[in-house]
């Protein structure tokens, strides 16, 4: 098992300000995943529609980073998965805000043996208080 601080479970990590989502931002995600060019083609997009982000977009925002800075640091993590729930739809101009905890730890055994799994519970909120997603990122660690 990876010894880590046991305090951490629980403990709340907070943005310290909110990340302003632009048009462009979304634009360039749809642009990403493909969207953009079947947008186009099908001359269907509204001004309305192109500045809602599409729901897999919420998976561009991580766990905070200062959570890592108390996670083991001497054994390799890897990502190990996500679960999101999806809540109100962010459009250009949100001020999205993100809480991120150790919400879980657990060791499984597998067949290059031990590994231990951190779950970070993220929290993303807009600028109304609303919650736009809620997400589990699971990572592993080995040893």
């Amino acid at each position: 098992m990876v010894e880590f601080d046991r305090s951490l479970l629980g403990r709340v990590f907070e943005t310290p300000s909110p990340v302003i989502i632009s048009a462009e931002m979304i634009a360039s995600f749809r642009t990403m995943m493909g969207e953009a060019k079947q947008l186009a083609m099908n001359q269907i997009e509204s001004d309305q529609t192109s500045t809602i982000a599409p729901p897999a977009f919420v998976a561009t925002f991580r766990a905070l980073e200062d959570i890592f800075d108390y996670l083991p640091k001497h054994v390799p993590r890897l990502a190990a998965g996500m679960d999101v729930e999806f809540g109100q739809p962010i459009s250009a101009g949100d001020a999205i805000s993100i809480s991120s905890q150790l919400a879980e730890t657990y060791t499984k055994t597998g067949r290059s043996g031990a590994m231990t799994f951190f779950v970070i519970r993220s929290t993303l909120t807009n600028q109304r208080g609303a919650t736009v997603a809620r997400i589990d990122h699971r990572f592993t660690y080995r040893g």
